[in-house]
């Protein structure tokens, strides 16, 4: 019996979570008393993202979903046309009023102030 990738080779990479996780790598850097995480978002746009502070852990999520209007029969399809994928860092108690996103090429920073002592609730945070 021959394996199966010979078949199906890289047919079900875009499911993989191993895959999407490649996609969101991130660098995290301490510098004037604020965190700074650097994340790779190659080919979302910033309606794509959603950032979320809640009970101490930041989550990024990045959905994206192509609208194909064409009446195309396709032969082999390797374009994804939907995405998803998040990531969630624990910060510990922050003023979530601090924290500012900013996305330009590609690549999203998230800047968050030191841990303080401050009480927990959730806000969506805005990308500029």
């Amino acid at each position: 019996m021959l394996p199966s990738r010979i078949f199906f080779d890289n047919f079900l990479d875009d499911i993989e979570p191993r895959k999407l996780d490649k996609m969101m790598k991130c660098d995290i850097y301490e510098e004037d008393n604020m965190y700074h995480i650097v994340m790779d978002a190659p080919g979302f746009k910033r309606e794509d993202i959603k950032i979320e502070f809640d009970k101490g852990n930041l989550k990024i999520s990045l959905y994206h979903k192509e609208h194909e209007h064409d009446n195309k029969k396709y032969v082999h399809k390797e374009r994804t046309s939907f995405t998803k994928c998040e990531r969630t860092f624990y910060l510990g108690e922050i003023d979530e009023n601090e924290i500012k996103a900013e996305f330009k090429d590609g690549i999203l920073k998230v800047s968050v102030p030191k841990e303080e002592n401050v009480t927990a609730s959730k806000k969506i945070i805005n990308i500029d």
